[in-house]
C-alpha cells in the first residue's frame, strides 16, 4: 500500500494524540479496505464446536469449545459463539468471545485478507458490521488498526476505531514500496 503526498500531507495536520475517536471520515483518506467479495454473503455457513445447544422458542443457538464459523471466505473462531437466528432460520448475528476471538475475510482479491481479533467480536449479517471489542486489532496488506473498539463494514469497508480509558488508537502504515522518492542529500 502506498500513500500519496496528499494523503502523507494530511496525516501529518492531524494531531492523533488530540482525537479519541477516529471517525470514518478521518479513515477515508486512507485506500486501505474495499469491499467483501459479494460471494460470500451466497455461500452456505457452516458452524463446529465441541458442543452446541439450540433454543427452537428463541432461535438462539450456543456453541462452546473450539467454535469455528465460515461463509465463504469470512471466517470467526472464538471459544463461545451465540447465533441468534431468524424466523426463516437465517442468521442475523453472532457473538464470539475468546482469548482471542479471531476473523477474518478476503475483501477483494486485489486487497486480500483482512484479520481481527479481540475479546468480544459482534457480527451483524443483515448490516455485515462486524465490531471487535476489547483489545481489539484489524490488519490488512501489513497496515493496522488497534484500539478497544474498532467497527467494521464488510459491504462498504468503512472502519470506525475507539480508545477507552487511557488506551489510545494506534494505526500502522507499512512503509512505502515508491522508489521514486527524492533523497535530501
Amino acid at each position: 500500500m502506498t500513500l500519496k503526498h496528499s494523503q502523507l500531507m494530511l496525516l501529518q495536520h492531524i494531531n492523533i494524540s488530540s482525537l479519541r475517536t477516529l471517525s470514518v471520515a478521518a479513515l477515508l483518506v486512507l485506500p486501505l479496505y474495499s469491499h467483501a467479495l459479494p460471494s460470500d454473503a451466497n455461500q452456505e455457513v457452516k458452524l463446529l464446536a465441541d458442543k452446541a445447544t439450540y433454543s427452537e422458542r428463541t432461535g438462539v443457538t450456543s456453541y462452546s469449545g473450539n467454535v469455528i464459523i465460515t461463509q465463504g471466505t469470512l471466517k470467526m473462531t472464538a471459544d463461545n459463539i451465540t447465533v441468534n437466528l431468524s424466523p426463516q432460520r437465517s442468521i442475523n448475528s453472532a457473538v464470539a468471545t475468546g482469548s482471542p476471538a479471531t476473523m477474518q475475510q478476503v475483501i477483494t482479491r486485489e486487497k486480500g485478507l483482512a484479520k481481527g481479533q479481540a475479546n468480544k467480536i459482534d457480527y451483524n449479517a443483515v448490516t455485515g458490521i462486524i465490531t471487535l471489542t476489547g483489545n481489539a486489532k484489524l490488519t490488512q496488506n501489513g497496515a493496522s488498526f488497534a484500539g478497544n473498539v474498532i467497527r467494521y463494514s464488510l459491504k462498504a469497508g468503512d472502519v470506525e476505531a475507539t480508545a477507552g480509558g487511557n488506551q489510545r488508537v494506534e494505526l500502522v502504515f507499512p512503509p512505502s514500496d515508491d522508489n521514486s522518492r527524492t533523497s535530501i542529500r
